[in-house]
Formats: structure tokens, C-alpha cells, sequence
């Protein structure tokens, strides 16, 4: 007995004077260096990361042990954010088999990361799986691959309107979505979601009576609202109400300097999705990226033969909707225009995954060229895809920049995205928390 305690206690000595293990380093060096702050680029940068974080940036650090990468001639940006998407909601062009499964949403989440988006928030649309089996709370934690997904719980629509998803509350009373509020605020959601639109007066609208009960309870909970719209006036009517986000375009009419000053009194969060709106109409001709590989890699089995086949696109063509599809994607480029010369912040988000012609990947990559289509400068459209998007989510403090401290989620590109904003798109790597997790789409 004396001995083994003689050894146990050699053991354990010896243990404490083991070297601690060596954090892992990595050293970037000689890139230029967009921080998602918005100002200029910095040149000729090294970026060090240790055990997952940034740990400095700046010229000619001193590499020490870390494992040095030689970014001559790379740009390295913030990972893209996107603060509105779904998953789970597509498997192939017609979802004949249940596409919410813990494979498909993971496959969906890689390819997201494959694209250099490694924060996700899924807006109302999940399904009781993700919470009870801890997938999501394994995602946002980072113990899962592909991007982190944050989700908005169940959302709300109107008692005999808003979208067909099994989960989605429709109260017809107040004290009805009090209670459902408070059910879905057990699910510890980023934000509550809701739909408050007829769709083109294909359903009835949400009583203002009930929106409003949903954002005061909500608040209370300290959960922020998003709410689905396309009206003017119904932006007004949400926004006195004290509604947080705004969660696409409002596309009937120009924003008014009334509206402008109320969102920027009160701290609204401006969606757009921007790429919503074309995808609406756009198949009826051939966009020009139709064929790049960078879409095509994103696309569902079969979809891409859908929207190329002439019947699709005469479908389009002479569908009633069509003008007004159009008229509403003019009108949203000049709002977003308009709303961000006010300083509202605007934050990228697309509304991918809930079509699958809404495709998962690059509709993030698309939003920000429209977003320079309709008058903002790349850098601005980065910082809304980067930092605007972790402020819209809460979680920036982690993520959204490069600089001391936050999460080493980066993309490093063969192109200065500055000079033309299709170059985030020349993807050379993904790092999600310091790793290197992807080469990009066209990568096996």
C-alpha cells in the first residue's frame, strides 16, 4: 500500500510539472486585410491566430511557433453572416421525402461553410428535432461541421394565413399568442419570428392587435422580433409597435423620411434579401451567372434543369405576378439605398433554402452584389454581410470582425472583393474558430 501510494504521488507530481499543451497558432502573412469594420483595406498584413481566435494583427509579426501561411497577393475578409435563411426545407427540386432531418440539415450547414458562411440564422421555420436531440445548441456551440445554426424557434402568422410550415403558431386571440409566446421563448430563440403580409392577397393579414401582443411579450422574455413584410404601412404600423427587425424589403412604395427617422430613433435592423426578389423573377430569362460553376455547385439535384427549361421560364414570363415581382425588386433596391444613406443598419440576410431556386451558398455571395447595384460600395456591402449581420444576430461580440479577440472565422480569396465585389466569390480557404474547413465550393 505504501508503495502504490509512493507512485500515485510521483504521478501526480510529475503531471504538474508538465509544460501546459501549446496552444495552436497560425500566422497569415503579407495579405490584404478587410476587418468587416468598413474602413480601407490594410495592406501588406499578417493575421495571427491562437487556439482559435485572433490573437493580433498588424505588419511583420513575429511568428514564434505558429504555422506560418504565405498569403502574398490573398485577401482575407470576415466569414459571411446571414441573418435570414432556412434549413431543412429542400431536398431536390420537389421535396418528395421529408427534407428536415439531422442529414440534410447538416449537409445544408456544409454547404453554407462551403461558401464562407459560418453563421446562420434560420427564421421560424424549425421543427421540434433540432432542440430535443441538442442539435442546435451543438451547432452554436461549435461541435458540429458546417456553419453555426441560430434559429428564431416557431414562428407566428395570422389565424388563417402565412405560410404552410407544421410548426408555425396562429393564434386568433391575444391571450392565445401570449401563451404560445411564452412556449416558444422556452426554446431560448435568437429572435421570435413573424408573418405579417397577404402574400399578394393570397391570405388574410395578422391582426395588428396580435402583433403587438407578440412584441410585448416577447420583450419581456428580452427576445428581439423580426417580422416578414411587404407593405409600407404595415412597416409603419410594426415599427410603432417597437418592432426590432425588419426582416425583408418593404416593396410597395419608397420608404418616406418619417419612417427613416423613426427606424433610426428607434435601433430597427434592416433585412432585405435583396436576392429574394430577383430570384422572383429573373429565371424567366437567363441571369448572367446562370452557368457559372459557383452557382450550378449550389444548386438541389434537378433544379438547375427546371429553371433552364423554356416551359419554366414562359411560366414565369406570363405569370400575373410577374410585373409586380418586378416592380417590388426596383422598389427594394432604391429602399435599401435609401435606408442605409439614413445609417439604419442593414444587415445581410437572403431567405435561402426556403425555395430551392432560393439556393443556399451563393444567394449570400448575390446579396451583396445587389446590394452595390443598388448604390452602396463593396465595402459597405461587406461590412452589412459581416459585422451588421452579427449585431442583427447578438453575436458580435464573437464574431462579425477580424481584430483581437473575436472568433477566427475568415475567408482568404484570390481577389480583392474592394475592387469588384463578385470576388468573394474567389474563394482560396474557409476557417471556422481558427481551422480550415473548406477550399470553397468547387474544392472536393
Amino acid at each position: 500500500m505504501k508503495n502504490y501510494l509512493l507512485l500515485a504521488t510521483a504521478i501526480v507530481l510529475l503531471a504538474a510539472f508538465q509544460p501546459a499543451p501549446t496552444a495552436k497558432s497560425t500566422l497569415i502573412k503579407d495579405v490584404t486585410l478587410i476587418d468587416g469594420n468598413g474602413g480601407t483595406p490594410l495592406t501588406h498584413t499578417d493575421i495571427l491566430i491562437k487556439d482559435g481566435k485572433i490573437a493580433a494583427t498588424g505588419k511583420n509579426l513575429p511568428a514564434g511557433n505558429a504555422t506560418v501561411i504565405d498569403g502574398g497577393g490573398k485577401t482575407v475578409m470576415p466569414a459571411i453572416i446571414s441573418s435570414h435563411v432556412h434549413i431543412g426545407m429542400m431536398n431536390g427540386k420537389d421535396n418528395r421525402s421529408d427534407p428536415y432531418t439531422r442529414e440534410n440539415i447538416l449537409s445544408q450547414l456544409k454547404k453554407y461553410a462551403d461558401y464562407g458562411i459560418t453563421n446562420v440564422l434560420v427564421m421560424g421555420s424549425d421543427q421540434p428535432m433540432l432542440f430535443s436531440s441538442g442539435l442546435r445548441d451543438s451547432s452554436v456551440n461549435g461541435l458540429l461541421p458546417g456553419a453555426r445554426l441560430y434559429s428564431a424557434g416557431y414562428g407566428f402568422a395570422a389565424a388563417k394565413g402565412g405560410p404552410p410550415m407544421k410548426y408555425v403558431k396562429h393564434p386568433a386571440t391575444v391571450a392565445q399568442a401570449t401563451a404560445q409566446l411564452d412556449s416558444v421563448a422556452l426554446l431560448k430563440p435568437t429572435v421570435i419570428k413573424m408573418w405579417v403580409d397577404d402574400f399578394g392577397g393570397s391570405t388574410p393579414k395578422m391582426n395588428p392587435a396580435i402583433y403587438k401582443a407578440i412584441i410585448t411579450r416577447a420583450h419581456s422574455h428580452h427576445i428581439p422580433v423580426a417580422s416578414h413584410l411587404f407593405y409600407l404601412a404595415d412597416a409603419k404600423s410594426l415599427v410603432a409597435d417597437g418592432l426590432d427587425i425588419i426582416a425583408h424589403s418593404i416593396r410597395d412604395q419608397e420608404i418616406d423620411a418619417a419612417l427613416l427617422q423613426q427606424m433610426k430613433a428607434k435601433g430597427v435592423i434592416y433585412i432585405p434579401t435583396l436576392s429574394l426578389d430577383e430570384y422572383a423573377y429573373i429565371y424567366a430569362r437567363k441571369p448572367e451567372w446562370i452557368n457559372d460553376p459557383f452557382f450550378k455547385a449550389s444548386l438541389e439535384p434537378g433544379v438547375y434543369e427546371m429553371i433552364t427549361s423554356p416551359a419554366y421560364q414562359e411560366k414565369l414570363k406570363n405569370s400575373p405576378s410577374y410585373q409586380r415581382n418586378l416592380h417590388a425588386f426596383e422598389t427594394a433596391m432604391k429602399n435599401v439605398k435609401k435606408i442605409a444613406d439614413a445609417g439604419i443598419i442593414v444587415a445581410l440576410g437572403t431567405d435561402s433554402g426556403a425555395q430551392p431556386v432560393r439556393t443556399q451558398g451563393f444567394s449570400e455571395h448575390l446579396e451583396m452584389e445587389l446590394l452595390v447595384q443598388a448604390g452602396l460600395t463593396p465595402l459597405q456591402a461587406i461590412t452589412i454581410a459581416t459585422k451588421n449581420a452579427a449585431i442583427a444576430m447578438k453575436i458580435n461580440e464573437r464574431y462579425g470582425t477580424i481584430e483581437k479577440g473575436k472568433t477566427a472565422d475568415l475567408i482568404i480569396l484570390d481577389a480583392n472583393p474592394a475592387e469588384d465585389i463578385k470576388n468573394t466569390r474567389k474563394i482560396a480557404a474557409v476557417y471556422k474558430a481558427g481551422e480550415e474547413v473548406s477550399k470553397g465550393p468547387l474544392q472536393p
